[in-house]
């Protein structure tokens, strides 16, 4: 279904509890499809593209975190659904944590995937124009082929090769003003570090073991800062813990959802 522009997709009943997950980038809502099999016979689980990626308008590829926050609460109206638990990976997590942020009272759980709360320090900024400066030169599959390959562990190509260029040739598919869009979204976040010990959602954090991106360092402090929250580490995984080692992801939030 459309709503506002964005691509969203649902599964199971809408009278079991709510779940929405949010992508990273520069990927789109399939990345989550081991997990949407595992819970949609008890869950009411909702996926959408961020706006810009995958099929979801791109407009003038003008957006900011805000903007990205603004949608999901959109759909959380639009759908009616009652204190949804919020799950997140890396981009989907930093709009996580500033949905939260804006209004806590929405949600009644939260997972953090690979993700952090500090915003971007200059040399990352640097970076991500860098990147919009690649794009615009004219090498946009490029810049995704060398993005995406960065957040898998390095063995996962081989092990997994069809799931990883699944992935990958799914990325290609964005329009490049989209994603451009999305790293500008990405770059003026805001921080959200002083928030987090006033979460008072149940909260789960979990990080790749190989993550380059977002590693167990930088991830298990964050947690530490949440009053109550769990921290797990995923084997043999680096960014894309859903789909590198889906068996102990859905383990761990299978886990954790029971237990809320």
């Amino acid at each position: 279904m459309k709503i506002n522009g964005l691509s969203v997709f649902t599964y199971g009943s809408e009278e079991k509890r709510a779940i929405i997950f949010i992508h990273g980038f520069p990927y789109e809502h399939s990345m989550w499809e081991n997990q949407i099999e595992l819970l949609k016979k008890d869950y009411f689980c909702i996926t959408y593209d961020v706006r810009g990626l995958g099929e979801s308008s791109v407009g003038d590829g003008q957006y900011t975190m805000e903007s990205y926050v603004d949608d999901l609460f959109t759909i959380i109206k639009e759908l009616k659904l009652n204190k949804p638990i919020l799950c997140g990976l890396s981009m989907g997590g930093y709009i996580s944590l500033r949905a939260v942020e804006r209004e806590q009272n929405l949600f009644s759980a939260l997972i953090l995937c690979d993700t952090k709360s500090e915003a971007d320090d200059d040399a990352a900024r640097l970076k991500r124009a860098a990147g919009i400066s690649q794009i615009n030169s004219g090498e946009f599959l490029k810049f995704i082929d060398t993005f995406v390959t960065n957040c898998f562990a390095e063995e996962t190509p081989k092990e997994d090769e069809k799931m990883f260029f699944d992935t990958l040739f799914k990325a290609h598919k964005n329009d490049p003003v989209g994603v451009k869009g999305a790293i500008i979204a990405i770059m003026c976040r805001t921080d959200t570090t002083l928030f987090l010990p006033k979460i008072k959602l149940p909260t789960l954090v979990i990080c790749g073991s190989f993550d380059k991106l977002t590693p167990p360092v930088v991830m298990r402090p964050m947690a530490e800062k949440i009053q109550g929250s769990e921290f797990a580490i995923v084997p043999r995984a680096g960014h894309m813990t859903p789909l590198e080692n889906p068996d102990n992801f859905n383990d761990l939030i299978s886990g954790f959802l029971k237990r809320i």
